[in-house]
């Protein structure tokens, strides 16, 4: 069964291959300039070629937060610029999106939230087909993400080692001229840098990386009405291989205004980012592309075979909580991932029961300490209705604002 459902994916995807034109998401042109820290104001953008890309809201799992849910209701998906450069060393990118309220995280309140972005990367030896899950990677297809956000200058860790100068000013024997000195040295030495890169391998997985071994380098802005981020990391390193033709790369964006944290948030699909001099990767980019099936037939097909039994299928359904709502896979699941979770359900298992769900409505068991999906395996579809669902479920996605 599993040599049929690895000829199917095959199938599939060289059909996809052949729609036409190959043209990747993203260009990142080749560049001289040193690209290890350079921000969203550098200079070295004025070369880039920027991309429009659409980041859709994240609607899986609702959060058991009513007044969150309630600022989410009906979320649209957002518009953003992108560009990215290279000099064969280093890869550098830049995503631009409006954002009407500026907001900052001040301390460990838990009803404030940042403003952010993430960038993520496939680590180790991707395949074009088989592509880690969106957002915390999948069991041996791990990702690292490098996550920014907007917090007011903080003082642990400094990166000074001096204890003193963290304390509230309210714990010292300060006053008066005293006081002023010691609290004009605090602000020196804050930081309002919060930069860091995670490699995560699924749910519960994700772990800081702080050996020292991530070359990367954040920044991130507001402008009259709108937020800039641009990370700058190496392309290889002992996590990720990103010296190739084409890579795959996935960004993200939180609102604070909107209570956006964690899995509430917008994200894209793993779009193809082109390395300008490095060769043709259209491998790459046509196994990211749609997939080329009957949208029509398609939605026959899912409907046929049962799927709203478990998911809520489209936005105006009611939910279901047996699984996770499909209402807006279309907007971050790639072809090749919605192929490979019909066809062996178990290869990837989105973890993370909705706490809100009967506890009878069980997504998945645990055999042998492995994860077993309860979805029917639909290895045995044919290779052109699988591309029609395939094709379908690609449409499930919010409008734009």
């Amino acid at each position: 069964m599993k040599k049929l459902s690895t000829s199917l994916i095959a199938a599939a995807w060289a059909a996809a291959s052949l729609m036409g034109l190959q043209t990747a998401d993203i260009v990142a042109k080749k560049v001289n300039t040193d690209l290890s820290k350079i921000s969203y104001s550098a200079d070295v953008w004025n070369e880039a070629v920027f991309s429009e890309i659409t980041l859709f809201p994240q609607t899986s799992i609702a959060l058991n937060d009513k007044k969150a849910n309630d600022a989410n209701a009906n979320a649209k998906a957002k518009k953003a610029k992108v560009a990215a450069v290279h000099n064969g060393i280093q890869i550098a990118f830049l995503i631009k999106w409006a954002d009407g309220s500026m907001n900052i995280q001040s301390g460990y309140k838990a009803d404030i939230y940042a403003d952010g972005f993430a960038v993520q990367f496939p680590s180790g030896a991707f395949k074009p087909d088989t592509l880690p899950y969106i957002g915390m990677g999948s069991e041996g297809r791990p990702v690292v993400v490098h996550l920014q956000k907007a917090v007011k200058s903080f003082y642990e860790p400094n990166g000074k080692g001096n204890v003193y100068y963290q304390l509230n000013p309210n714990q010292t024997e300060l006053f008066n001229e005293e006081l002023d000195a010691y609290n004009k040295k605090v602000k020196a030495i804050g930081s309002n840098d919060y930069e860091k890169a995670f490699i995560a391998e699924g749910f519960r997985s994700t772990t800081e990386i702080k050996d020292g071994t991530d070359l990367s380098y954040a920044r991130l802005g507001y402008k009259t009405d709108g937020w800039m981020g641009s990370l700058s990391r190496s392309l290889k390193d002992v996590y990720v291989d990103l010296n190739h033709a084409a890579i795959p790369v996935a960004f993200a964006v939180w609102d604070g205004e909107k209570l956006g944290r964690d899995g509430l948030k917008h994200l894209t699909s793993w779009l193809s980012v082109s390395l300008e001099g490095n060769g043709d990767g259209s491998a790459l980019i046509a196994a990211i592309q749609d997939a080329s099936g009957d949208v029509a037939a398609g939605k026959e097909a899912v409907a046929t075979n049962g799927c709203a039994g478990c998911h809520q299928v489209e936005a105006t359904d009611a939910p279901n909580y047996m699984g996770p709502s499909l209402s807006n896979i279309g907007g971050y699941a790639t072809a090749s991932y919605l192929r490979e979770s019909i066809l062996s359900p178990s290869s990837v298992v989105v973890p993370g029961y909705n706490r809100n769900a009967h506890s009878n409505y069980m997504w998945y068991t645990e055999e042998n300490g492995k994860r077993v999906s309860t979805m029917t395996d639909y290895s045995w579809l044919d290779a052109q209705t699988l591309e029609n669902m395939v094709a379908y479920l690609q449409t499930l996605k919010a409008e734009v604002e």
